[in-house]
């Protein structure tokens, strides 16, 4: 155990220096909005993770921990996240040598654990956090580059697991409702946010075999999809009128999108993505079906095309704790319940996620507007 976890240590950390291999120095400091953060403080921030919570003696300058928390009120003070782009102070060298000392630091660390020790949990968090921030970085990058002019490309890589087409007529998977289980059982990695698994009362349902397309969006969109108030939740339809929606966030014109591999013919039978969940529910309503409500999308995922490594599914679930959630204790218990409000619930993974990070039972999670993830839709319909 001790051998395999050093193993997948080095593996994760190295393919967050791959990720940011082909930027160049300008790139590392991009930051295009207050959500997003840039290439360097993802790799410090990542760094800092193992640092406070794992190693717990510092390798860096104490005045760092003040920059590269995120979110953990508990721990201190932090910069504003809205102005991470403007630390060009530690150089990206700075962070690569941090970093480096860490990992000699955690992997020697490693050799003096006994199993059962409750640090080779915080390390097996440490790396599904970087993974989680790897994707992050790729969605950061993608939202900076499409501010640009010049409508610079990353590369061809992250975007060849998105080219799953479509097939030309869905079809409708069944399921009789009843007394379910979902959530995650334990014994092996989950977020506490996916346990306790727990039983839920479900009425007959219904979901479509494959995503929604790029082809059926665009008919929406001809149909005055972004005109038509009665189609739109009330908040969505205030976002819509004043940030001017009138198609995905990624779509340009003459048919039309940029991505990561730059600007690109917008393919119809390719599933549409970077919608906002207000977006995914204005279209399902369009379409005479619903969001699936996330114990559905658990129950039919393993016969559904497209469950994962294509794009993030919106489902009509909020946010909020299974019954009989309880945080960790301490810090880390900040990770993911605190935010258990005003967000609504994805599931899957997309063609940004790390092969083997996705679950089942896994929870994502965003606010309603937000559009710069990888989210797509499938969409559900009452009875069998």
């Amino acid at each position: 155990m001790g051998q395999e976890l050093k193993a997948r240590y080095a593996q994760v950390r190295q393919r967050s220096l791959e990720l940011v291999a082909p930027l160049q120095p300008e790139d590392v400091c991009l930051q295009g909005m207050a959500d997003a953060s840039p290439p360097k403080w993802h790799l410090g921030h990542t760094t800092w993770f193992f640092e406070q919570f794992v190693l717990r003696s510092p390798v860096s300058p104490e005045a760092w921990g003040f920059l590269f928390n995120s979110y953990y009120d508990s721990v201190g003070a932090r910069h504003p996240r809205p102005q991470r782009g403007l630390l060009s102070r530690p150089t990206l060298a700075e962070v690569l040598a941090w970093r480096q000392r860490l990992d000699g630091a955690l992997l020697s660390l490693l050799e003096q654990l006994e199993p059962g020790d409750p640090r080779l949990e915080l390390v097996e968090l440490g790396l599904q956090h970087e993974q989680q921030h790897q994707e992050l970085l790729l969605m950061d990058l993608l939202d900076g580059f499409r501010r640009n002019p010049l409508e610079p490309a990353y590369g061809p890589e992250p975007e060849a697991a998105y080219q799953a087409s479509v097939a030309q007529e869905p079809t409708w998977l069944q399921h009789e409702g009843g007394l379910v289980e979902i959530g995650h059982p334990g014994g092996s990695f989950h977020f506490d946010n996916e346990a306790p698994r727990h039983r839920q009362w479900l009425e007959p349902f219904a979901l479509s075999s494959r995503l929604v397309s790029n082809g059926e969006f665009a008919a929406f969109i001809a149909d005055g999809g972004y005109k038509r108030p009665e189609l739109w939740m009330s908040e969505g339809w205030a976002v819509v009128q004043a940030r001017v929606w009138r198609g995905p966030r990624y779509w340009r014109d003459g048919d039309e999108e940029f991505s990561l591999a730059g600007r690109q013919p917008r393919r119809p039978e390719l599933p549409v993505r970077h919608l906002s969940w207000f977006e995914a529910d204005a279209y399902a309503r369009w379409a005479g079906a619903r969001l699936p409500g996330e114990a559905e999308w658990e129950l039919l995922a393993p016969q559904l095309d497209q469950a994962f490594g294509v794009l993030w599914q919106w489902s009509a679930s909020p946010y909020r704790p299974y019954p009989g959630f309880a945080p960790a204790a301490g810090a880390v218990g900040e990770y993911n319940g605190k935010f258990m409000s005003s967000q609504m619930v994805l599931r899957g993974s997309c063609f940004l996620t790390p092969p083997g990070h996705e679950r089942l039972t896994y929870r994502n999670f965003y606010p309603p507007a937000s559009r710069w993830l990888a989210g797509g839709l499938r969409l559900a319909r009452d009875g069998g």
